[in-house]
């Protein structure tokens, strides 16, 4: 979404206010203050506090879904398994980019408007529809169980999730750029390497299996 200079200081106040204050805590005034903006202005281009909020998530989701898509189509001829890492990689770093929205949203969506929560709902379905079916591609020659296969793809949600929904469990030991930078990478890291896990151990299985009809 295209926004003047003056809508994107009303945003990046509200992602502000609304990180450390809650939506609810968090008055028109206050944004106004912090944008140093007209109250009038606020309602002018976003109706209020709610459209502000409305407004916002959707510009976050949108952009989400846009680097989720890019991620998948500038790696059209590597493996499954790049794919996917590649994709963690971008979906991590888009959420540090916006990191006090990412917290806010995961921590008080369920807390606001019916309207915004079907919002959300929609652009989590198409976010869950990417990286479910990029996980089963890597899968696809496996033989776990769809259970297995969906507490796979839980495991992998909950780990894309966890730093911005407990972010109060790690954020003192990350302080300025320069440590996010390496949090990010350490993380990204971190998952890459339960990726190569979960792709090489049913064939450890096999393998161990084999090995065990040969002995008898």
């Amino acid at each position: 979404m295209l926004m003047n200079s003056s809508q994107q200081k009303v945003l990046d106040a509200a992602s502000q206010l609304f990180f450390h204050k809650g939506f609810h805590g968090t008055s028109v005034r206050d944004i106004a203050d912090k944008a140093n903006v007209n109250v009038s202005l606020i309602s002018y281009y976003f109706k209020g506090k709610q459209g502000l909020l409305e407004y916002a998530i959707t510009n976050y989701y949108e952009a989400y879904l846009e680097t989720i898509e890019e991620a998948l189509v500038t790696n059209e001829q590597a493996s499954e398994k790049d794919i996917l890492k590649h994709m963690v990689r971008r979906i991590i770093e888009y959420k540090q980019e916006h990191y006090q929205m990412s917290c806010f949203i995961h921590r008080e969506l369920s807390l606001d408007s019916i309207f915004v929560r079907e919002m959300a709902v929609t652009y989590l379905a198409k976010e869950n529809h990417f990286i479910k079916n990029t996980l089963k591609a890597m899968l696809k020659d496996h033989k776990q169980s769809r259970m297995d296969q969906e507490f796979l793809y839980m495991h992998l949600k909950g780990m894309l999730i966890t730093p911005y929904v407990l972010h109060n469990e790690w954020k003192n030991h990350f302080v300025g750029d320069a440590s996010h930078d390496h949090f990010k990478r350490k993380y990204v890291e971190t998952i890459h390497r339960w990726i190569d896990f979960i792709e090489k151990e049913p064939q450890k299985e096999l393998a161990i299996q084999v090995n065990i009809q040969d002995e008898r």
